[in-house]
């Protein structure tokens, strides 16, 4: 190309060269090389049209030129023809993704920055009933407007997904799950969640139905095992041991009944706050009573408590949280340990923490914490009495108070569970 510019100069030069020689039989030189000029423009201009003819026709071959001007369209054919391919090639790879899309059972719906909708598969057609024809370029919230959705929608916070009844059969249950991407566009995936409900609502209900039918005997035979116990010292003494080890256990099924069946009436309820708001400190200050009893004065139990900060929720289901981190740093750090409990706010929400400094939690088991009947160490919760439904019943109540817990631990200097409220849950300055 820099030789092509060259000679194209150099051409240039001789034109004018030429053309002031031939002016210069007519004493015109300069009007000679002006006349020389003009002319090697009016051939640019003519390769200038031309080319304008062909950009307008872009199918047709590009027409001959020479030298520089063949460079030129030469290179604008062989661009086209390479963004022809490519814009083949995106639009093979676009019409595969959307055929992709259109083949999964789960919906997908793109939405635009602006929360409107662009475009969705055939699977999302069914299950969130789009038209085509009316539904393009709406606003996902004008179709979807149950309150839980369009809070979710505009938090933007999609870790986890959503789960609400269709709006088209409440019988059935779809998960939401929405993606960022872009510039604040979302991606939105639907799938019916209905059997996966069905079930979650079996294994509830049986739970429930089984704890109940287990009271029942129970109570009868702890009823029974503690008349034996006032008449202990007439039994033989192997006997004794028994009617110890069978009083003990007795214990524990009723305390494992009482907490599943409060576990289940967690799940399975709907929460309504009470009206008015909890005094959090006196609160702590009852729970540490029971703790201090739990542990037989053998801990050190601190309580820092705003005592101007209130919670909106249900007292007994925050005392049963509450206390069961309590009961549990009691339980799992050694005599003398110091626990300390701490309720205080800032600009981002109110926290109630309950830090010991005992032995600690390996950091592999702290995700599973809050699973149902998930244990450290099997032993040592038999040894203490635990159900290891504690931390679950800790999860959903902090979630039915628009809370969560977060856990903290390192090995050998201690462990801290922390429960994160928003403001909006908060009550502050409310007389004592």
């Amino acid at each position: 190309m820099k030789l092509l510019l060259r000679k194209e100069i150099l051409r240039l030069v001789a034109w004018l060269l030429l053309g002031a020689v031939l002016g210069y039989y007519w004493d015109q030189p300069a009007l000679g090389a002006a006349v020389a000029l003009l002319v090697l423009l009016g051939q640019h201009i003519w390769q200038l049209q031309r080319l304008v003819r062909w950009l307008q026709a872009p199918h047709e071959t590009p027409p001959e030129a020479q030298r520089l001007w063949g460079e030129v369209f030469d290179g604008i054919y062989h661009y086209q023809r390479r963004q022809k391919a490519d814009q083949q090639q995106l639009a093979q790879l676009l019409e595969r993704i959307q055929d992709s899309s259109q083949a999964l059972r789960d919906g997908v719906v793109m939405i635009d920055h602006k929360g409107d909708l662009e475009w969705w598969n055939h699977a999302a057609e069914k299950l969130l009933g789009l038209s085509e024809s009316s539904d393009r370029g709406q606003p996902i919230t004008y179709l979807l407007r149950h309150p839980q959705f369009v809070d979710y929608y505009e938090s933007q916070n999609y870790q986890e997904p959503l789960v609400l009844p269709s709006h088209l059969n409440e019988e059935h249950f779809l998960e939401y799950q929405i993606t960022l991407f872009g510039e604040n566009d979302r991606l939105l995936l639907v799938r019916d969640c209905s059997k996966m409900k069905g079930l979650e609502r079996m294994r509830q209900d049986f739970i429930a139905n089984v704890s109940h039918e287990l009271r029942t005997p129970l109570t009868v035979l702890s009823g029974y095992l503690e008349t034996f116990s006032d008449y202990a010292e007439q039994l033989p003494t192997h006997w004794q041991r028994g009617l110890t080890l069978m009083t003990q256990q007795s214990a524990r099924m009723e305390h494992l009944v009482t907490d599943l069946l409060t576990l289940s009436r967690l799940e399975t309820s709907d929460f309504k706050a009470e009206a008015e708001p909890i005094n959090v400190a006196e609160l702590l200050a009852a729970i540490r009573v029971d703790a201090l009893a739990l542990s037989g004065q053998q801990h050190q139990v601190l309580v820092d408590a705003d005592t101007q900060l209130y919670l909106r929720g249900s007292a007994n289901e925050l005392r049963s949280a509450f206390s069961n981190l309590l009961f549990n740093a009691v339980k799992y750090t050694p005599q003398g340990s110091c626990i300390e409990l701490r309720w205080y706010h800032d600009s981002d929400g109110a926290y109630l923490e309950v830090k010991d400094d005992g032995p600690g939690i390996d950091s592999k088991h702290l995700a599973f914490l809050t699973q149902r009947f998930y244990r450290v160490d099997s032993s040592r919760s038999s040894q203490t009495g635990g159900t290891g439904l504690g931390l679950a019943i800790v999860k959903h109540v902090l979630l039915r108070h628009q809370g969560r817990l977060e856990i903290s631990s390192v090995a050998e200097q201690g462990s801290c569970f922390t429960c994160r409220f928003p403001l909006s849950q908060t009550l502050l300055g409310r007389a004592a």
